[in-house]
């Protein structure tokens, strides 16, 4: 509706022509369409901004349950008093292969020093993860993320990755990629020194 001319003050109610009434339908349909559209690109990007956040890296471990491949059940907040290394890895990825001897070795040398390792399994299968325990003679606690509840947790972005956690459960650090000498030897090292500087040991 609109004010004309030749009846100023007075309201015409006049229809449209079919044409404009058409287009006026056209452009609410257009609008109708485009909200759910909106919807889903907000979705979109709200997940993608949780991805871009990045793994946690600082501030206190989050706690979880890991029960073990054997049966055990290791839970982070237990552990305190001890520098915790927790691997996520998986079968199926080459650069987890690339790391995975000198986690056991570094394992052995440290386990009697303060020092727990624990393996994160994500998103693979049983027979294969159990297989590649095998084949790089794993000792270190190893178990499923049963439901990606750490993975999630930790924020990780892929495998490997790999956290620091010191002995009064804070999180000191994420390595995103295989690790490789000297690294864990140099992390180990500063967590153990500021352990024993607060007089925990």
């Amino acid at each position: 509706m609109e004010l004309r001319g030749p009846r100023a003050g007075a309201i015409e109610s006049e229809s449209p022509p079919a044409e404009s009434r058409g287009a006026g339908l056209g452009r609410v349909g257009r609008v109708v369409a485009t909200v759910p559209l909106m919807g889903l690109l907000a979705l979109l990007a709200w997940g993608l901004g949780r991805t871009g956040s990045g793994p946690v890296g600082e501030g206190p471990a989050p706690d979880f349950t890991l029960t073990t491949f054997g049966g055990e059940e290791i839970t982070l907040s237990e552990l305190r008093g001890n520098v915790v290394i927790i691997n996520f890895w998986a079968s199926w990825c080459p650069p987890c292969r690339e790391e995975a001897a000198y986690l056991e070795d570094t394992w052995r040398r440290y386990r009697d020093s303060g020092v727990v390792l624990i393996g994160v399994d994500y998103l693979d299968t049983e027979k294969e993860a159990l297989e590649y325990i095998a084949e790089f003679d794993i000792t270190y606690p190893n178990g499923p993320d049963l439901g990606s509840r750490i993975s999630r947790a930790y924020r990780i972005q892929g495998v490997p990755e790999t956290f620091f956690v010191d002995t009064e459960g804070q999180l000191r650090g994420v390595h995103i990629g295989p690790v490789a000498p000297p690294q864990l030897e140099e992390k180990i090292a500063e967590l153990l020194g500021e352990a024993e500087t607060r007089g925990e040991s």
